[in-house]
């Protein structure tokens, strides 16, 4: 595949990284942790109504900017090089994909306006089951359970490591009925739910852990029709992974940048250590990691928008492509944010260990995305499988 930036897709990165070099500084980004809701609500509306980022791939048709996945991933990219702390990953690359996907026509009519206009929405779907450290993300790990009744569902049960579990307007959780496994979209104010921040290493993404407690919920809040979103919300998880993947990619970079700067200030034996054949070849190293990281990001983002589409038109996925290229994608950037960081931190010295440096938030955040949605093992045993299951 030969791939090339258009004009616009350009114009977009370019737009972005300007915004979130101004925006998203270490100031900021340390203000941000110490909210309540883990991200400067001002800020995400001036986000939702001067830049319409979180309308970035919703079709036109329902009041969106009608772009595609590879746009999509590029903003994702810059904002991981930024440490951007708002609910985008949550709602555009979780929440509304999940809608795109899953719900229908009258949902989407209902729901996709409302995120246009700044309301936000994430996804729960694993139970505490599903290990931090890279165990399954898949909907063997679901625990919430939807019992039908004549008005409707009650949902029992938990969800963990939940995204802007705590500050989203709109929960979308996977649960599992008799037949299949099934999404349902429910408001924040839910009576018998019962939503506890999580504390986690990375405190500039917010994480909740939610209690359904008899939770009554109409026929409507089912996501298109019952039994069909199985397969659904594995192909909405692989464009969840391809996006978190893209913002490890950001990350990588954001952090190898860091390092070479510093390297140029920091002066040991007289000189800058920039100099020294040892830093030069940790930073060739960290470039090379980005390079390779970029090429598996931006396969796996045109793979992600051909499912879109397909999906757009009522025509069959490829769920064996998206799901390769998603894990080709987060496995390696994986390994090569959290490498990166290490090597930063290396470069840094006894510094990087500091608070008042910014090593450390780059650290934490490459160790928590490694885990989240499967570390690097788990999608490369993920790979091997898909690989043996096509007799390839």
């Amino acid at each position: 595949m030969e791939f090339a930036f258009t004009d616009e897709q350009l114009m977009i990165k370019d737009t972005a990284e300007s915004y979130l070099q101004e925006v998203s500084t270490s100031e900021a980004i340390r203000a941000a942790m110490e909210t309540d809701l883990g991200y400067c609500v001002e800020q995400w509306q001036s986000v939702c109504s001067d830049l319409v980022w979180q309308a970035i791939h919703i079709p036109e048709a329902y009041g969106g900017l009608g772009l595609g996945y590879v746009e999509l991933v590029a903003m994702q990219e810059q904002m991981g090089r930024f440490l951007f702390c708002s609910p985008f990953f949550s709602t555009v690359c979780m929440g509304v994909n999940a809608l795109l996907l899953a719900a229908n026509e009258t949902q989407k009519q209902n729901y996709l306006p409302q995120i246009i206009a700044g309301k936000t929405v994430t996804l729960a779907f694993v139970g505490p089951a599903a290990s931090s450290f890279g165990g399954q993300w898949d909907d063997d790990v679901i625990e919430t359970v939807a019992v039908k009744h004549s008005n409707g569902y009650t949902l029992t049960g938990e969800a963990r490591y939940v995204v802007d579990g705590a500050s989203s307007d709109y929960l979308i959780v996977a649960a599992r009925t008799q037949r299949a496994v099934n999404l349902f979209i429910l408001p924040k104010e839910q009576e018998g739910l019962e939503i506890e921040v999580l504390p986690t290493m990375d405190q500039t993404r917010q994480q909740a852990q939610i209690y359904f407690h008899d939770v009554q919920v109409d026929a409507s809040a089912l996501l298109g029709s019952e039994g069909n979103s199985q397969t659904v919300l594995a192909n909405v998880l692989d464009l969840a992974t391809i996006a978190l993947a893209a913002e490890q990619l950001g990350g990588a970079q954001g952090i190898m940048d860091m390092a070479v700067d510093y390297s140029k200030e920091r002066v040991q034996f007289g000189r800058a250590i920039a100099g020294f054949q040892s830093i030069k070849h940790k930073a060739a190293d960290m470039m090379t990691r980005v390079e390779v990281a970029r090429s598996g990001v931006y396969y796996a983002a045109c793979v992600a928008q051909q499912v879109i589409e397909a999906v757009a038109k009522q025509q069959p996925v490829d769920t064996s492509a998206i799901s390769e290229a998603a894990s080709i994608a987060k496995g390696y950037c994986s390994d090569a944010y959290f490498k990166n960081a290490a090597e930063a931190l290396q470069i840094h010295g006894g510094v990087g260990f500091t608070w008042e440096y910014d090593v450390h938030l780059h650290f934490k955040r490459a160790k928590s995305s490694e885990h989240y949605l499967g570390n690097a093992s788990y999608h490369r045993e993920r790979i091997a499988q898909l690989l043996l299951d096509g007799g390839r």
